[in-house]
């Protein structure tokens, strides 16, 4: 199993999926989307290109958040977020992932700036992937942010 790397000075992101089955989850965020274990147990973290995943099962209200409950999507066409991937070529990667498994609601479509299409995970979540097609290039920031804005004001 890979070790986390170091933490990172202000902020890190990760990406927190509640899943009914870790494992089957964990197959496919490392099988199929190709990441790799980082950390293995009740609760999985997946390394997915620059982020990670965090698997975990439900659960009810905690202390720190008295009236939540973590579980997977009850209805998969019914979502307020979702993972995005971005890909240099989407017709490889789609191509690889069907290969390996991926079921994709439709092939990738284009549209004014990208290419993409979806895929939902064995949870129901939904991820798109997509392809800039932008003559302009993909866009990118002119710096990647390494602190937060609190401590590049200071």
């Amino acid at each position: 199993m890979t070790e986390l790397p170091p933490r990172p000075e202000g902020i890190a992101l990760a990406h927190f999926i509640v899943s009914n089955d870790v494992e089957r989850s964990r197959r496919f965020y490392t099988e199929v989307l190709g990441g790799r274990v980082v950390f293995e147990g009740d609760v999985t973290y997946v390394a997915l290109a620059n982020t990670w995943i965090i698997i975990n099962v439900g659960g009810g209200p905690t202390d720190d958040k008295p009236t939540v409950t973590l579980e997977a999507p009850r209805d998969p066409d019914r979502v307020s977020s979702f993972l995005n991937i971005r890909v240099k070529d989407i017709a490889a990667v789609y191509a690889e992932w069907r290969a390996r498994g991926a079921q994709f609601l439709t092939p990738p479509k284009q549209h004014q700036y990208e290419i993409r299409c979806y895929i939902r995970d064995p949870d129901g979540h939904l991820i798109e992937v997509g392809q800039t097609t932008d003559p302009q290039g993909d866009w990118s920031p002119a710096h990647w942010p390494s602190s937060t804005a609190a401590e590049q004001s200071e």
